[in-house]
């Protein structure tokens, strides 16, 4: 409209508003000219996509930003999904660990984006690759290749997989957790996603991978798990950090050196390689604090054996009523578990007769007398005349 006034206003010339909107179609001066659209053909085995997007959805009962991670073979498209709080370095080799074992197999190239996660340097095809992502491709046969910058329909088939995420999976869906959540998820893919006849196909990507499957590469015969191992000081309250969590280890290990094995749903701490506490990981939570059953005693209490001093069992083995009897009150009157004492009552034992011994234990029983001196004062008056026998005559 404001050509129309200018040209009015200007040249003196009337032109109708329906002409003017025609000039303008005819130059492309308001749409850019469309672009000739390419298409991408893989060899079955030949390549898979990854990508992750940002979906905001509920667990728990807490809206979260969680990040969804999607791995789709290019010739069947067959698809993968999970949802991780961040996607680290760690979650990505922990995704595709679980979608290489979902596929039962490898694609010999990766197509991902430019994200630093995977990617150490540069951009596009002659990317620089992170060295830990290098390696871990190694041990699965798979090369990871960014795509051009501007070129993301290099990827449309993860790409269009998350449109169809929004729209279909996550409407009218609640998670209990994380677990909950991830195990939706791949059932969506298994009966949803994987089932849909799709029209680039003919056919549903689950009968497109039955042709696909014996042609992608071997997973290796042992696959341990993704794991990360970082060096901890247990702390003066008995826990170790990681995360911003912190992790119970027994007490008997204050300030000691330990190693912390982080693993997607469990931590290990290990010290002087043996195994000395399991944890449930605390994922997606912050300023968690777990502490095991057994770690830690009650402040200002000292520990306290379980098993009885092997004294009291060597007294007790084929003992008579009254020393049972003795013993067991000697122990409740004496501070801890009375093992000095119970040394001292079986020498006693194993130094005079039995007859004398026990009469003497009896005695002191009767009177509550747990001084093993003053027993061993009544076992000699027992012996005397007896045990240290004297002539009556010193002349005979």
């Amino acid at each position: 409209m404001r050509v129309q006034e200018l040209l009015r206003e200007q040249e003196g010339v009337e032109v109708p508003y329906s002409t003017l909107t025609y000039w303008v179609r005819q130059a492309q001066l308001r749409e850019p000219l469309p672009q000739r659209a390419g298409h991408y053909e893989f060899a079955p085995g030949e390549e898979m996509q990854q990508d992750t997007s940002p979906h905001r959805l509920e667990v728990g009962g807490s809206a979260v930003l969680a990040q969804c991670a999607a791995l789709v073979l290019g010739f069947s498209h067959y698809a993968f999904m999970q949802y991780y709080p961040r996607f680290t370095r760690f979650e990505a080799q922990v995704f595709l660990d679980a979608g290489f074992g979902f596929f039962g197999g490898t694609a010999r190239r990766c197509t991902i984006d430019n994200t630093s996660v995977l990617v150490a340097a540069g951009s596009g095809p002659e990317a620089l690759i992170a060295a830990p992502m290098v390696h871990f491709g190694e041990r699965f046969g798979v090369r990871f290749v960014p795509h051009a910058i501007g070129h993301a329909d290099r990827k449309a088939q993860v790409e269009r997989l998350f449109h169809y995420v929004e729209h279909n999976f996550l409407p009218g869906r609640t998670f209990a957790d994380w677990q909950d959540l991830n195990a939706q998820a791949r059932d969506w893919c298994e009966q949803v996603a994987n089932q849909r006849i799709k029209r680039s196909l003919g056919t549903s990507p689950r009968a497109a991978f039955a042709q696909e499957r014996p042609l992608l590469q071997h997973l290796p015969a042992h696959c341990p798990p993704v794991c990360v191992i970082v060096p901890r000081v247990v702390d003066t309250e008995g826990y170790v950090h990681l995360e911003t969590n912190r992790y119970s280890v027994p007490d008997r290990l204050l300030g000691k050196a330990v190693e912390v094995h982080q693993y997607f749903a469990e931590v290990v701490v290990c010290c002087a390689g043996k195994v000395v506490a399991r944890h449930p990981r605390a994922i997606g939570q912050r300023d968690r604090r777990l502490t095991a059953e057994g770690h830690h005693r009650p402040l200002g209490t000292r520990a306290r054996h379980r098993e009885p001093p092997p004294q009291q069992q060597a007294l007790l083995l084929d003992a008579l009523p009254p020393l049972k009897q003795y013993v067991d009150a000697l122990i409740t009157h004496t501070p801890g578990r009375g093992a000095a004492r119970l040394k001292r009552l079986l020498h006693l034992k194993r130094s005079y007769p039995a007859e004398p011994f026990l009469a003497a234990v009896s005695q002191a029983l009767a009177y509550g007398l747990y001084d093993i001196g003053r027993l061993e004062a009544l076992i000699l008056k027992q012996v005397r005349g007896e045990f240290f026998r004297l002539d009556d005559e010193k002349g005979d």
